[in-house]
C-alpha cells in the first residue's frame, strides 16, 4: 500500500483516449519490428491505422465512441498515440491500486505496529519518519521497476532524440516507444491471464481502461478530499450521516 501511495500523485498527469473500431483478426498475438517501408506491424492482434481514430487502438464503449472532446489526439502519429496509451494504461492501473490501497490502508495498518494510521495522504510522511530504511527500499523498488519498464517498452534515449529529430515530432521529450512494443504489455503476466486470441485481448484491454479510467478518477477525488477535510474517506462519509 505504501508503495501506491508513493505514486498515487502521478495520476492527475495523465490524458486519457477512448478509441473507436478496431480491425481485428481471429488470430494469434505476435510481435514483429516495423518495416522501413512504413508498414505497421501486428501487435497483440493490433495494426496501427494512422487513419483511424487513435490509430485503432482498443478501448472505445457505447455511447461515448470517439471520446476526445478537446482533441488531444488530433493529427498525432501512431508513435505519440502509442506514447499517450502507455501513459493513459500505466496511470490507470496505479490508480487502481491506489483506490484500493486508500480504502484498505485506512482501515487496516498492521505493518510498524499499528503506527501508521489516518488519512492515507500523510502514510508516506508516516513512513518515512518511523521506517526510514523501509522507505529507502520502497524508492529503490519503484526506481527499479521503472527502470524494468523502460527497457521493456521503451527507445534508447540517444535513437529516440534521432528519430524524433529527424521526423520533426515534438513535445516528446526524447520519448520513443519500441515498434514491436503494445502499450501497457511488459509482459508481467503471473496468473496467466492474457488472452492469446486478438479479439480476447480487445475486450480485456477494453475492460482495464475503463476501470483504469474511472479510478483515475476516483483516486484524484480521494486524494483532494483528504487535503480538505484532513479525514480519512470513510470518517469523511460518515460525518455526513
Amino acid at each position: 500500500m505504501k508503495l501506491i501511495l508513493i505514486i498515487a500523485g502521478m495520476v492527475g498527469s495523465v490524458v486519457g483516449f477512448t478509441p473507436s473500431s478496431t480491425s481485428l483478426r481471429r488470430t494469434k498475438l505476435s510481435m514483429s519490428s516495423f518495416s522501413p517501408s512504413g508498414v505497421y506491424p501486428a501487435i497483440n492482434g493490433w495494426t496501427a491505422d494512422p487513419n483511424a481514430f487513435c490509430a485503432g487502438l482498443p478501448g472505445a464503449l457505447s455511447p461515448m465512441g470517439d471520446f476526445d472532446p478537446l482533441g488531444f489526439s488530433k493529427d498525432l502519429s501512431v508513435e505519440e498515440i502509442k506514447r499517450y496509451r502507455e501513459a493513459e494504461v500505466t496511470h490507470g492501473r496505479v490508480s487502481m491500486l491506489a483506490v484500493v490501497g486508500y480504502l484498505v490502508g485506512e482501515n487496516f495498518h498492521p505493518l510498524f505496529n499499528g503506527a501508521v494510521s489516518g488519512p492515507a495522504n500523510t502514510h508516506l510522511a508516516q513512513v518515512q519518519s518511523i521506517a526510514p530504511f523501509f522507505f529507502a527500499f520502497l524508492t529503490m523498488l519503484i526506481a527499479t521497476s521503472e527502470i524494468k519498464r523502460a527497457s521493456t517498452g521503451w527507445e534508447d534515449p540517444n535513437k529516440a532524440m534521432s528519430y524524433n529529430s529527424e521526423n520533426e515530432v515534438k513535445g516528446s521529450f526524447g520519448a520513443l516507444l519500441k515498434g514491436s512494443y503494445y502499450p501497457g504489455d511488459i509482459g508481467f503476466d503471473p496468473l496467466g491471464l492474457k488472452p492469446t486470441d486478438a479479439i480476447k485481448f480487445s475486450k480485456i484491454q477494453t475492460k482495464e481502461l475503463q476501470n483504469g479510467r474511472l479510478a483515475m478518477l476516483a483516486a484524484i477525488g480521494m486524494i483532494v478530499q483528504e487535503q480538505v477535510t484532513n479525514d480519512t474517506i470513510l470518517g469523511t462519509l460518515k460525518s455526513l450521516f
